[in-house]
């Protein structure tokens, strides 16, 4: 018994470890166990690669197959896609979409779609069609060959350096080098081409040089980032660390990506600003900044977006949670919805132009600005009025800067004890003096007798000036008012006004009150005339 005893004692250590050599049997029941072979037999301390290959289907040449089980995790580890087993399926009826009614499971649907897995007699493999497209995704992760070197470098028996391969190291440096290298002469390159591109015929020297040398660099930039992203799998890193480093670089080129369409903006700004100053309208040049306001931040929102993608983030849920809240914002802000929708409604309908005077509401004042939520107009007394744009293109406006003629009308009263004669002479003189002013209407004004005042004789003075801004319509207004008084006084004719008078025509001793007045149709004429050919001669000779 004791004997017995210590042989069994003696020979426990050996058939422990002889279980433990005992190679686990390879399932393919579930995704999970399928991916979990595939990947633990092909690492360093468990390298079985004719196991590894047991997952693909359809492979019958056991070299090809080893081969293509290889090459299809140096294509996971080349894009840096690092898989975690603890989301894997283990359901043996797992099924991904269940309206086609099919088994299958993609690892990475937006990355890789083409690799999936598909259960075929019970297990899962690796499915035909990615085994068809094994040495396309490997060729495009390693172009140009540049997978010799995971041939050519042995990677066993070399010495790790903070989590990596010596050899790793060097041909990071390496890459820096070249990458450092290729940006100093490939910006010098790309700056003639950009200045070509970006010369516009009308304005060849539109764009300044600084400019077009940062567009330059960015797009130099931008080149080196996808040219490290083609070399990187080369260096076989750590998933962990690929994966890492392939979202920075993703990353990074997305803003020069943004950064590229930023300087195109201020581009295209520059073109439009010269655009615009060659255009009579103003309204124009206000229109300019908000184009490039709407453009940046949808070249900035389509850079987020893609951010957001590749830190895979869920963007439909991420679009519908904005979208709630967008509603529930736009119910609150309705008022700034509705200025931003007049503002572009202005823009379209162009109601009026800068400079503009225009009449909303009790508001007179000249147009200053039209910003996206309202517009700034300067009154007549100095001060600023911002009147919201929903307002604007809801209410009736009146703008007197788009009238082709301005409108002057006034009563002109005389005594009644003007003769007859003498007020259809005053009359005539005052057409006159209209038809002879550089800045009035000639086909169109009204000039007559019109109205028996309580007080006065009314006289209808109704008179179009033809001039552009309302300094020279008071300007205008000045100078046939003024002529007007001295036409009076040359005829002798009196302006009446509200008086209360006793009048005693005769007081004996002396002379009657009673003005006399010149009723000889010829002697009026001759006054006329020679008032009439000094008024030419003093303002409006040609």
């Amino acid at each position: 018994m004791k004997v017995r005893f210590l042989f069994l004692l003696f020979f426990l250590p050996f058939w422990l470890l002889a279980q433990n050599n005992q190679e686990v049997p390879v399932t393919l029941e579930t995704p999970y166990n399928t991916v979990y072979v595939h990947l633990y037999y092909l690492q360093e301390s468990n390298y079985q690669p004719e196991i590894a290959a047991q997952t693909l289907y359809g492979v019958s040449d056991s070299v090809r197959a080893n081969k293509l089980a290889i090459q299809l995790k140096q294509v996971l580890d080349g894009k840096g896609l690092y898989v975690r087993l603890n989301t894997l399926p283990r359901d043996p009826d797992y099924q991904e979409d269940t309206l086609s009614n099919q088994y299958y499971y993609t690892l990475f649907p937006e990355e890789l779609p083409e690799v999936y897995l598909e259960r075929i007699d019970g297990n899962w493999y690796y499915s035909r069609e990615t085994v068809s497209l094994i040495p396309e995704l490997h060729d495009q992760v390693f172009p140009l060959g540049t997978d010799f070197l995971l041939n050519l470098v042995p990677k066993t028996g070399q010495q790790d350096l903070l989590g990596l391969k010596v050899w790793q190291w060097l041909g990071l440096l390496i890459l820096l080098c070249l990458a450092v290298i290729v940006h100093f002469l490939l910006s010098r390159i790309l700056n003639p081409i950009v200045r070509r591109l970006s010369r516009f015929k009308a304005f060849p020297e539109l764009v300044s040089p600084e400019l077009i040398r940062k567009i330059a660099r960015y797009a130099s930039v931008f080149i080196i980032l996808r040219l490290i992203l083609a070399f990187l799998p080369t260096l076989q890193l750590p998933v962990e660390v690929a994966s890492f480093t392939v979202v920075t670089i993703r990353l990074i080129s997305i803003v020069i990506l943004v950064l590229i369409g930023m300087r195109l903006v201020e581009m295209m700004v520059l073109y439009l600003d010269r655009r615009t100053r060659e255009t009579e309208s103003r309204l124009d040049e206000q229109l300019v900044p908000i184009i490039e306001g709407v453009i940046q931040f949808l070249v900035l929102a389509v850079g987020v977006i893609q951010a957001l993608r590749i830190l895979d983030v869920n963007i439909t849920a991420l679009v519908a949670g904005l979208s709630i809240g967008a509603v529930a914002i736009g119910l609150a802000a309705k008022d700034t919805v509705a200025n931003v929708f007049g503002s572009l409604m202005i823009f379209l309908d162009k109601p009026f132009q800068i400079g503009d005077w225009i009449h909303y509401s009790g508001v007179d004042g000249t147009v200053e600005k039209v910003g996206i939520r309202a517009t700034r107009v300067r009154t007549f007394a100095n001060s600023l009025v911002y009147i919201p744009n929903g307002s604007l293109t809801n209410s009736t406006i009146n703008n007197y800067g788009l009238r082709v003629y301005r409108r002057f009308s006034t009563t002109i009263a005389i005594t009644y004890d003007t003769p007859p004669v003498l007020i259809e002479k005053f009359v005539q003189g005052m057409k006159e003096i209209v038809v002879n002013h550089p800045k009035t209407r000639k086909d169109y004004f009204e000039i007559h007798l019109n109205d028996f005042g309580a007080n006065s004789l009314n006289i209808l003075f109704y008179i179009f000036f033809n001039v552009p801004s309302w300094s020279e319509e008071l300007r205008g207004r000045h100078e046939v008012m003024l002529a007007i008084i001295q036409l009076a006084k040359e005829l002798n004719v009196r302006f009446a006004f509200p008086t209360s008078t006793i009048h005693i025509e005769e007081m004996p001793g002396h002379t009657s009150l009673t003005p006399t007045y010149e009723s000889d149709p010829d002697k009026l004429d001759q006054r006329l005339q020679t008032f009439m050919e000094e008024y030419k001669g003093r303002y409006y000779r040609k």
